[in-house]
């Protein structure tokens, strides 16, 4: 009884060894840009749905959290709506011995969203940079009614708040009495419930307020896609080295026809047109 018993024991022990091997999870972390960050994690469901042992785990905090997490070795992924500054390149250079990869996964207008109820429908370039350091601070400066200006910009955190920094600001300093919003959500809400605010983040966040013309051209997908818009930008992937296994699957799958569709119906430009 006792060999019976043992025997059956060492089967027992090597069904479960074979049973726990044979399920392989592979996992994928994800950080960064917030006005990425619903985009990536409709990506990472739609494509967890479909290839089975493989989690994807996808984090906010904004695409300089991000970076920072990619410096450490957190994370597989950083989500950026920016390039890299030359220090972050020099601090992954410095730990990791390569300035990272960059896949470009979509595009997107950086548009200025204004409440449906303000009558102003259009700016120019050097108007916004005024209103945003406040040279300009009346609405009847800009063709509007006689009301102040209420600003809001994203947190330093954010690629959002960088890009417009240097594209429309030319690196110089926002205004002081700016309110600060730490989600193009937060954006969103403080324009609903004030016809006089003015506040500015991607093309995909649309619901509810009125993008602004810039130099007279809206930012349409087609106007984006082609560079016509005036502040348009890439939205990045960045990884530390060449991926491999899952990462690189995944972002193969992002890049290929079943990602960008998922992109385009964000709401934001994918990289070629999608034909259903």
């Amino acid at each position: 009884m006792k060999k019976i018993f043992l025997a059956s024991l060492l089967i027992i022990l090597l069904l479960y060894g074979c049973s726990s091997t044979s399920v392989r999870v592979a996992s994928i972390r994800i950080k960064g840009s917030d006005t990425m960050l619903q985009l990536t994690d409709l990506l990472a469901q739609s494509y967890m749905e479909q290839h089975s042992g493989i989690s994807i785990y996808v984090d906010g905090g904004g695409t300089a959290s991000g970076v920072r997490s990619l410096i450490r070795g957190e994370i597989d992924i950083c989500t950026a709506s920016r390039n890299l500054e030359p220090e972050e390149v020099k601090l992954l250079a410095d730990n990791f011995g390569t300035i990272g990869i960059s896949y470009l996964i979509a595009k997107d207008g950086l548009c200025i969203y204004l409440n449906p109820e303000n009558p102003v429908n259009n700016f120019t370039k050097n108007q916004l940079t005024d209103i945003f350091m406040c040279n300009l601070t009346n609405w009847n400066q800009v063709g509007g009614p006689d009301k102040a200006i209420s600003l809001i910009i994203r947190n330093p955190n954010s690629g959002t708040y960088l890009y417009f920094k240097e594209h429309l600001l030319e690196g110089k300093e926002y205004c002081a009495n700016a309110a600060i919003a730490y989600t193009t959500e937060n954006v969103i809400d403080q324009i609903k419930r004030n016809r006089f605010a003015i506040g500015y983040g991607g093309v995909a966040f649309k619901s509810e307020i009125k993008l602004a013309r810039i130099d007279n051209i809206l930012p349409t997908e087609e106007n984006i896609r082609n560079d016509r818009y005036p502040v348009t930008r890439y939205l990045h992937f960045y990884t530390l080295n060449q991926p491999t296994g899952a990462v690189k699957d995944f972002i193969d799958w992002v890049l290929g026809p079943a990602g960008q569709k998922i992109i385009k119906n964000n709401g934001f430009v994918s990289l070629f047109e999608i034909n259903y």
